[in-house]
């Protein structure tokens, strides 16, 4: 596993409000109603992270549906200028393409993703490991290299402060703060060995670390096993729905090699999308995608472009 301080960015999330119903979705949109960051609470996150070396990230749900996005925006800026070290997360849905010069002038980096294309696939985390794997160690080995604690961000949410996103996003389905960290500044300087409380709290709960098959995005079945079958069957509206698929045995979900996640995230794929709000994106740097609005593309982008081709060549030269 790894620190807060190894990973490329720390997420806000502000809401779990989605247009989609995605199979497997992280965000468990459907099981429960859509909840929406307080604003004052939202600019003490973003104050406990002003010193934080790396890039904070807004992220959902849909950050956009948040009646405060463009007050978020403008906070954003007054307490961190550098946009580079600012991320959005966003399918950015119809009907706020008004957002697009704000997020432009807010966001260094855009993370563009619609789930509509069936080469999409969502993991399925409320399988919980410890439904899976019976014997005690084989688990914790699993959850000690998991995948996604080692490639995706801790997490901040209305509970407190989190060192994985999916123990942030499982707190907030079940209301559970029990292990939450307070939020303040410099919460992220904790090292792996302070994370034990919540590992051992969140992560058996948890099927990310297990090699299961995977869902298209498209789908809107959630592969589910006992242990959060049992907490869910009295309040979730996916499963009075009928929209979920009981694991009874761990076979049935097993997967020998995992499905490619990233094939879906090229460049036309993301500009499509994007040209529905009149912005162009391109790979910076730190090859992240930064946005720019269609209208300065030729002015701007070219410019970028050959300063990032410049530093490539520098760094090279070294």
């Amino acid at each position: 596993m790894r620190n807060l301080l190894d990973m490329d960015t720390i997420q806000i999330e502000v809401t779990n409000a989605c247009r989609n119903r995605c199979a497997n979705c992280t965000r468990y949109v459907g099981h429960y109603e859509p909840w929406f960051m307080p604003f004052d609470y939202f600019k003490d996150a973003v104050d406990s992270m002003i010193e934080y070396p790396k890039m904070v990230g807004i992220q959902g749900g849909e950050p956009l549906l948040h009646p405060d996005f463009e007050r978020m925006c403008v906070y954003l800026r007054t307490r961190i200028s550098d946009k580079k070290k600012l991320g959005l997360w966003t399918t950015l849905p119809t009907g706020y393409e008004h957002y697009r010069e704000i997020i432009c002038k807010t966001f260094g980096n855009i993370f563009i993703n619609d789930h509509t294309r069936p080469d999409i696939y969502h993991h399925p985390s409320l399988v919980a490991i410890k439904d899976v794997f019976k014997e005690s160690n084989v688990m914790w080995y699993k959850i000690s290299h998991c995948w996604t604690q080692e490639s995706w961000s801790a997490s901040i949410n209305p509970l407190g402060t989190f060192f994985c996103e999916m123990a942030a996003s499982m707190s907030m389905l079940y209301k559970d703060s029990t292990v939450a960290w307070k939020l303040e500044p410099g919460w992220w300087n904790r090292q792996v060995w302070n994370f034990k409380e919540q590992i051992e709290y969140w992560c058996p709960q948890c099927g990310m670390a297990c090699n299961l098959k995977r869902k298209s995005s498209i789908e809107i079945i959630d592969d589910i096993s006992q242990h959060h079958f049992d907490r869910l069957k009295d309040t979730s509206q996916k499963i009075k729905q009928g929209s979920y698929n009981l694991i009874t045995n761990a076979k049935e979900v097993s997967a020998k090699e995992t499905q490619q996640l990233a094939a879906y995230k090229d460049t036309d794929y993301r500009n499509r999308i994007a040209r529905r709000y009149g912005i162009f994106t391109y790979v910076n740097s730190e090859n992240f995608w930064t946005p720019v609005l269609l209208e300065h593309v030729k002015t701007d982008t070219l410019s970028r472009q050959k300063s990032i081709l410049q530093t490539l060549v520098d760094r090279h030269s070294k």
